[in-house]
């Protein structure tokens, strides 16, 4: 792991796999993944990628940019999302090359679903695990690559710019390394971990975002987080289990705690809104009622229709005692993604020279104001083919700037590091999930600002062992700084 590469990839979700099979084998490339191989956020998306695939009569490209303008509040990047619509037949393609098993219909045909914010079903999946089943594939691809090194349990602790790259501070089994290289590409996932629930995995802590930022590159739009509205409520654990948008695609209802329908009385598109409308319907439904109780329900629907179509989410629902083909389940929204994030331009460049952002730690601007259903994937595979076509582009262009292997950081170890102060997370995550939930509180927004503000001075100047407690606390607090500066 130590020593000097072309590309240094960081984080193995779609994102950062699809970067490494995008770039060419003459390449040396080293991808550094926190935890294990398929511990990510794609790993856990449910509904689908969406795209104008081999088109049918009824949809086009036009289609799929008008309902991601709307559900974006027409606040979208048009030259990104221009990228993003026209590349998606040709990386859903490749993905089909690769081996994904997207479901098909009876005569063999890809099975098309519908999701919120759609006017068409556009939405390729397999089952309800889409997530998994790309991030799998990509993954058994990438580990064929005689080029690729993939360094699993591999904590990012730093990235330094340096003459000809990038130099990383790599913590591996209670080891520090260091690697260098000439290009980088972020690929860390979302921020989830910042608040109270979410239905992000362990790692989503802000990593890349923060090292961006403390390197001086452009990050926009922080605050831009979607609260997903029919997260599992279980109440006891972070990590909430996602009830998929395509259940309502195949027409769920959502109830209050009176088991009425109530969507009507916010939206004339009913459970089939954009994610941040219902999201904000259930609130203020909430807080009309005094009640959080709010329940999902599609038990009309035939049951082995269902268990065939959410196997997951059905076995799911049973582990914590409830049975979707009979009885509501329980949801209420939480903390889902982020449209904001590092900078980029059309080929996912940030501001810095040769440093690249991929996936949901970026920004693209395809999202808008909200991002529409199962484009997140899609985004993800196209932009990262676009820093692979642009990285490519640059060593052809111009050989002699990389000619030279980069310089490497003097990391320095202290010898009388302390570890960080318990609860330091937690309190993070307390300030966030009362100020800027859904609908933000700019009083506690004020006040929570404030105090993260003393503690990301405290973390930055402090004596501290290099942890993952540490880094994980510095990135927290980095991301929470930072949106709670947006907001007031």
């Amino acid at each position: 792991m130590d020593g000097k590469y072309d590309v240094i990839i960081a984080g193995t979700g779609a994102g950062g796999l699809y970067s490494a099979l995008s770039l060419p084998q003459s390449l040396k490339i080293l991808i550094i993944t926190k935890r294990e191989l398929m511990l990510c956020n794609s790993a856990l998306a449910q509904g689908g990628i969406a795209g104008v695939y081999k088109p049918v009569d009824d949809d086009n490209i036009q289609l799929h940019t008008n309902d991601t303008l709307v559900a974006g509040g027409f606040k979208n990047n048009p030259d990104s999302l221009k990228v993003l619509v026209t590349e998606a037949a040709q990386e859903i393609g490749h993905l089909i090359d690769l081996g994904v098993d997207f479901d098909r219909t009876a005569d063999g045909e890809l099975h098309r679903t519908l999701e919120g914010g759609h006017s068409r079903h556009r939405i390729f999946h397999h089952k309800d695990s889409t997530g998994y089943e790309i991030t799998a594939r990509l993954a058994d691809a990438v580990k064929k690559l005689p080029n690729v090194t993939i360094a699993e349990n591999a904590l990012l602790c730093d990235v330094k710019k340096v003459d000809g790259g990038f130099s990383c501070d790599i913590l591996k089994d209670g080891v520090h390394h260091i690697a260098d290289g000439k290009f980088m590409i972020l690929a860390t996932g979302g921020i989830g971990r910042v608040y109270d629930f979410t239905t992000n995995s362990a790692i989503a802590t802000g990593d890349g975002i923060a090292f961006a930022y403390e390197m001086g590159a452009v990050i926009k739009n922080l605050s831009l987080i979607q609260f997903h509205p029919t997260a599992f409520n279980d109440k006891h654990t972070r990590e909430c289990f996602l009830i998929s948008e395509a259940v309502r695609g195949e027409g769920a209802y959502l109830l209050n705690k009176n088991k009425e329908r109530f969507m009507q009385n916010y939206d004339e598109r009913l459970e089939l809104a954009p994610r941040d409308v219902v999201s904000h319907a259930i609130v203020t439904e909430g807080k009309r009622l005094d009640s959080d109780e709010f329940y999902l329900d599609i038990s009309h629907k035939d049951s082995d229709f269902l268990k065939n179509r959410f196997p997951m989410i059905y076995e799911k629902c049973l582990e914590y005692g409830y049975d979707m083909t009979k009885e509501p389940i329980p949801i209420y929204p939480c903390q889902h993604y982020l449209m904001g994030g590092i900078n980029v331009n059309t080929k996912a460049e940030t501001s810095i020279d040769d440093l690249y952002a991929v996936g949901e730690c970026s920004h693209t601007g395809v999202h808008g104001n909200n991002r529409l259903a199962s484009n997140s994937l899609l985004e993800a595979l196209v932009f990262a083919h676009q820093a692979a076509e642009d990285i490519v582009r640059k060593l052809a262009e111009n050989p002699e700037k990389y000619k030279d292997a980069p310089s490497s950081y003097d990391y320095k170890v202290s010898e009388t590091a302390q570890p960080i102060p318990t609860g330091i997370r937690t309190e993070i995550r307390h300030i966030m999930q009362k100020a800027y939930f859904v609908i933000p509180d700019i009083a506690e927004a004020v006040k929570g600002f404030e105090r993260v503000s003393e503690i990301k001075r405290d973390l930055e100047k402090g004596d501290y062992f290099v942890d993952h407690n540490y880094v994980e606390a510095r990135s927290l607090a980095t991301v929470a700084y930072i949106i709670l500066k947006e907001v007031i």
